[in-house]
């Protein structure tokens, strides 16, 4: 799923990608491998902020990220990642990795014009669909990706479990 969701962003070295849902880190990893890889000029790699609201994963995901020598590429974030990050908005992509029950504003708003957002939505722990977004024109693209199970967004802009 991993590799289906990367590949669905279409990355490119130097994009700024914010991913919400930072659980071990690991997905960030892969994504920082995409846009910021080790054999192009520091000058011209991308970021990742990933955002985690469960305290205690922020903490294990930014010292797995340390350990595994992204630090340089990945910021952590601990807070409701269903409302973005707008410190550093607007990205390139935007990587949801739990279910939204609909699409959070806030994410297509930080997404820049031409920007891909991928996003498993539907319901809380059944039948959901991994959507891809484009912004184009500062209009919504929708296209479906198939059906996927994904662990719920919780947040102001996601579920309250």
């Amino acid at each position: 799923m991993v590799s289906i969701m990367d590949e669905a962003l279409e990355l490119e070295v130097g994009h700024k990608v914010l991913e919400i849902g930072s659980g071990s880190g690991w997905h960030a990893s892969t994504l920082a491998e995409i846009v910021a890889p080790n054999n192009t000029p520091k000058e011209d790699w991308g970021h990742i902020y990933t955002v985690e609201i469960v305290p205690e994963l922020a903490k294990l995901a930014r010292e797995n990220i340390e350990e595994a020598r992204y630090g340089d590429r990945i910021t952590v974030v601990s807070r409701d990642g269903s409302t973005g990050y707008s410190e550093e908005a607007p990205y390139n992509r935007v990587l949801v990795t739990a279910a939204a029950p609909e699409i959070p504003k806030p994410l297509t708003e930080q997404l820049k014009n031409g920007g891909v957002l991928v996003i498993p939505v539907g319901g809380i722990y059944l039948y959901q669909t991994l959507l891809r977004i484009r912004k184009i024109d500062d209009k919504i693209v929708r296209e479906n990706l198939g059906v996927v199970a994904f662990v719920p967004l919780v947040g102001k802009h996601g579920y309250k479990v």
